[in-house]
């Protein structure tokens, strides 16, 4: 693909430098020597019967030069001609320039590390989960405004009809009265026997939880952008295998049918030839599909929606994986973020249950009021102050309300048997990708070899059936054969490759590794 891509721009500046330079000249002859000279340097100048007055410039029209005065007389050239043909002619060669440099601006390489890290910056998954911590921190704050006063200001100012009371609402006798008046008013929480503690204690935990379900966000973006640059490399060799076999074909093609029209060869293998030319056309177009589908794919897992304008660099092979799976299941237990946060979250799950059966302990806390009335209605000789301050004590102890704190205590308690459950599905789950990944990857790393072994082999047939052939030894079956099984030797030597790579990859994610 992308030796494609510069043969198209190396066609493109082939094409592009001859004319730019052509145009620069004949804007140079134009404005400098006048249009006669210019058509008589292009051979298109003829002879007209009646000559036009010397000096004069007529435009060229739709019939060439026919009247453009002879150049035997040097013509009347106005002062401002040199400076006009100067500007044209360093427009000319600005868009050649120009032309030159879009044509060979490469596309901006792109290593995996620098991949993760466009991803890490970008990918809205990650965005996400870090917005999600930032909830979760506030939690804890919200959790412990308990232990904080709540300070009120308060300003009021009422009108009444005389002597009138209020006669309607639960049992109250108040009177009501013209004043206006301003105070606060503090309430405090004393204690609530450990149902605060526990539900900052739950918060707390819960932001834990978030914070390792962000970890886990980060390795998923680094798996997929794994991935994705893994098999786009994969697309991109496929892709000049696939080129490569279409111009080995073709040129047999030519031989044979070259051959065929001497009668040297029959007709039956100049088809054959053609057939084969047309499969490998197929496999460079499926290729092709596929590399602008990992191209997408890339695109979406960096967190982009944009076409992909990156030249991949290609990655070394990582080392071999351990001999047995064993301290990897131990490993992975320890280092997956997945679990961590399953444990902070049945650690939240338990201090919150505490906190509902706290509910139906008693509440001790204190409320106290202070203000002052610059105006009121005085309706009894005793006269009312203008300042006011108050304080109480108050204790709340649950007596009956339905069953809603046992039902809110059991829903708790059964929420923290399910985070229990959960954690160990976790475990289980996380130790069968271990050895999944373990045995994925073994046995990529060992296709690596086989098909090294028969790329050579491929390689070596196909010498052999050439050589037959040539010789008249054997038919342009025997040929086309080999040249198909080396096509497929170098086609899974390339996916051994990077599968290797991936399947690496994923255990890495697997053990918790892939940071």
């Amino acid at each position: 693909m992308r030796k494609g891509l510069l043969r198209l721009q190396h066609g493109r500046i082939d094409r592009i430098v001859p004319r730019a330079f052509e145009l620069v000249a004949q804007a140079h002859a134009w404005f400098w020597r006048g249009p006669a000279a210019f058509c008589r340097d292009r051979r298109k100048i003829r002879r007209s019967p009646a000559k036009p007055a010397v000096g004069s410039r007529e435009r060229i029209g739709p019939e060439g030069c026919d009247h453009l005065p002879s150049t035997d007389e040097k013509p009347q050239v106005s002062p401002q001609t040199p400076r006009v043909g100067l500007r044209y002619s360093f427009f000319a060669f600005a868009l050649l320039c120009g032309q030159i440099g879009f044509a060979q601006a490469p596309p901006q390489k792109l290593t995996l590390k620098d991949a993760e890290a466009l991803a890490l910056r970008n990918h809205p998954q990650v965005l996400a989960a870090e917005n999600e911590v930032g909830y979760a921190n506030q939690q804890i704050v919200e959790a412990r405004s308990a232990y904080y006063p709540t300070v009120d200001a308060d300003l009021t100012g009422s009108g009444a009809n005389h002597q009138a009371r209020i006669g309607a609402g639960y049992l109250t006798d108040s009177r009501l009265f013209d004043r206006y008046g301003n105070g606060i008013t503090l309430s405090q929480l004393i204690t609530d026997v450990g149902r605060t503690p526990n539900l900052v204690a739950s918060s707390r935990f819960g932001a834990q939880a978030t914070s390792q379900t962000y970890q886990a966000t980060r390795y998923n973006v680094l798996l997929q952008v794994n991935r994705a640059y893994y098999d786009a490399l994969h697309a991109q060799a496929v892709v000049k295998v696939a080129e490569e076999t279409v111009a080995a074909r073709q040129l047999l093609d030519e031989q044979v049918n070259a051959l065929a029209k001497n009668k040297l060869k029959s007709d039956l293998d100049a088809s054959f030839a053609d057939v084969n030319v047309a499969e490998a056309k197929l496999l460079l177009l499926r290729a092709q599909d596929s590399l602008q589908e990992s191209y997408a794919e890339l695109s979406r897992a960096l967190g982009s929606d944009q076409a992909l304008t990156y030249q991949l660099v290609d990655e070394p092979l990582p080392p071999s994986p351990p001999a047995k799976p064993d301290d990897l299941v131990t490993q992975a237990m320890g280092n997956r973020p997945e679990l961590a946060s399953l444990r902070f979250s049945r650690e939240s799950a338990y201090k919150f249950a505490d906190a509902e059966k706290d509910l139906s302990r008693p509440i001790v806390s204190l409320v106290g009021v202070a203000g002052y009335i610059p105006y009121i209605a005085q309706l009894t000789n005793q006269l009312t102050p203008s300042e006011y301050a108050a304080a109480a004590v108050n204790v709340q102890i649950p007596v009956f309300n339905g069953h809603l704190f046992a039902a809110r205590r059991e829903a708790a308690h059964y929420r923290a048997l399910e985070a229990d459950q959960n954690l160990r599905n976790e475990q289980e789950r996380i130790a069968r990708d271990v050895r999944v990944a373990w045995a994925s990857s073994l046995n990529a790393f060992q296709r690596i070899d086989v098909t090294a072994q028969f790329l050579r082999q491929a390689s070596l047939a196909l010498q052999l059936a050439q050589g037959r052939y040539d010789l008249g030894l054997s038919s342009i079956v025997e040929l086309t054969q080999a040249q198909l099984n080396l096509t497929q030797a170098e086609i899974e030597n390339l996916s051994a490759k990077y599968d290797y790579q991936s399947q690496y990859a994923v255990l890495q994610y697997a053990l918790g590794l892939l940071r």
